[in-house]
């Protein structure tokens, strides 16, 4: 029994299709084990190199580090000859460590004055963030032997979509707002000759197309106020924030959704543990807010979002597309992906612990994983896993049956899954839960040593003539250990 569908990869599905290779992987690396594709983060990459390469445009890809710490992603970028965001010390030391040459390295986020220091003289895109990050890339760029070198920057704008005299449309604590971008003209200009100012970026956290396209006819705006003042930036860094295909069946998250507000309102079975909201509010006898999970409905792939972007049409330049614009303007196209190359190319394992009733009918599953190992931040993650069985058989009584599943923390707020789930069988000790696309901001973003429990190992799995092949994510190129499974292929 399937109720939230997830869209499942051929190679994940393979994988899991073949039960002992699965236990095999959690015998070798522990339980929890975070299992990685590098082939599919590089047919990602393929998709938007596809997509770009045909809109006529110059562009560059970078993926966004921080979507996943995998060193077989880090390599995989560099392998097929993309570019690197980069938000830490950390992780900036892994992209060049896997050899990185710093011209293919932008480094974004809020940036202190010791990274700071590391990045300005390193060749490294800086993606400066507000206005005191540029005055202390000027300092240091004058305070050091000058050595003909121009540190590269980008500038981020945000508080796009406010008429004069009003607030933006969305409030943003990064990126100088474009209402007070004018005051960085003029230091630009004064430090020409040690920086070498390339261009704006943005990154809107909105997965809304048209929201998107009035950010770029924004920077295109401020982009000819730089022209004007004898400036040449000629890059337009859109961000990230690509959708993911998560769903196997929209119809069915959009049925669960209206069931569980139904819930929420008591007008259905309730669908939450311990009346969990999950952002929901009830007021005036309906369900209004938002909620804390994202649109899963979604089956488009990101590479189909950014189609859309570019052919969006902008109505200052009298309804030509964002990539025609671009084009005519000769501005070179960044994009930061993350998630939308990770898409499809991880998933989670755990082992269920045990199983006992919960006060409402359903039952409590518990699995030695946490639930901040698994979910993006707060976030609900609204997909079904798929349940691997290997507990004996169940006795005649055995029918399908709602569960909730907890997480190995003491801690009430610990619950992997605050929502219910409609499974087959009730699982046992010894089975296996696979929680499929992870990889893109699940298996890194929120994951603590809470009560000193161990992280969760990440094993590269790859797929050949043979079968499939495994080793640990921290192993170097030609590392790889002998298959543990299996000469199925995927379908």
């Amino acid at each position: 029994m399937t109720i939230l569908p997830p869209r499942i990869h051929p190679l994940g599905r393979s994988l899991l299709a073949q039960a002992d290779t699965v236990a095999g992987l959690l015998t070798r690396y522990g339980s929890p084990l975070h299992v990685v594709f590098p082939e599919i983060f590089a047919a990602n990459v393929a998709a938007f190199r596809q997509l770009l390469a045909g809109s006529g445009l110059s562009y560059r890809i970078c993926y966004a580090h921080k979507a996943n710490q995998a060193q077989a992603f880090v390599r995989a970028a560099l392998n097929e000859g993309i570019s690197i965001d980069v938000a830490s010390p950390g992780e900036l030391a892994g992209a060049l460590r896997a050899g990185f040459p710093p011209g293919r390295v932008e480094a974004t986020g809020p940036k202190g004055r010791a990274f700071l220091a590391t990045l300005s003289g390193a060749g490294v895109t800086l993606n400066v963030d507000n206005e005191w990050e540029l005055s202390e890339i000027i300092r240091l760029a004058r305070s050091r032997a000058w050595d003909g070198k121009r540190v590269p920057v980008l500038v981020r704008v945000s508080g796009f979509g406010g008429a004069p005299g009003r607030a933006p449309r969305r409030v943003s604590r990064f990126g100088v707002p474009a209402g007070c971008f004018a005051a960085l003209i003029g230091p630009l200009s004064e430090a020409r000759d040690m920086v070498d100012f390339r261009g704006l970026s943005f990154h809107l956290d909105s997965s809304e197309v048209g929201e998107k396209a009035q950010a770029v006819e924004e920077c295109l705006a401020l982009l000819e106020q730089c022209w004007t003042a004898g400036l040449a930036p000629h890059v337009l860094n859109i961000g990230g924030g690509f959708r993911q295909a998560f769903s196997a069946d929209p119809a069915a998250f959009e049925a669960y959704t209206q069931a569980l507000k139904r819930g929420l309102a008591g007008r259905g079975q309730p669908l939450t543990w311990d009346g969990n909201m999950l952002g929901y509010r009830y007021e005036n006898g309906e369900i209004r807010g938002v909620p804390v999970f994202h649109k899963y409905g979604n089956a488009a792939p990101a590479s189909s979002f950014l189609r859309e972007l570019l052919e969006h049409p902008l109505p200052g330049h009298g309804g030509r597309t964002v990539a025609r614009v671009l084009q005519e303007t000769m501005i070179e196209l960044w994009v930061e992906p993350g998630k939308g190359l990770a898409d499809h190319a991880g998933l989670t394992l755990a082992s269920v612990e045990f199983a006992t009733p919960a006060p409402s009918g359903a039952f409590l599953v518990s699995l030695d994983i946490s639930r901040d190992k698994i979910c993006p931040a707060d976030q609900e993650v609204m997909l079904d896993p798929v349940v691997i069985y290997r507990s004996p058989p169940p006795g005649p009584d055995a029918r399908p049956a709602g569960v909730f599943f907890a997480g190995n923390l003491c801690l009430e707020r610990d619950m992997v899954y605050s929502h219910l789930t409609f499974l087959d069988r009730v699982p046992g000790p010894g089975d296996i839960v696979a929680f499929v696309n992870t990889a893109g901001y699940q298996m890194d973003l929120s994951a603590s040593a809470a009560l000193l429990q161990r992280q969760p190992a990440k094993a590269v799995v790859r797929h050949g003539e043979a079968g499939f092949t495994t080793y640990a994510d921290t192993a170097g190129p030609g590392e790889e250990a002998p298959s543990c499974s299996t000469t199925t292929s995927p379908s």
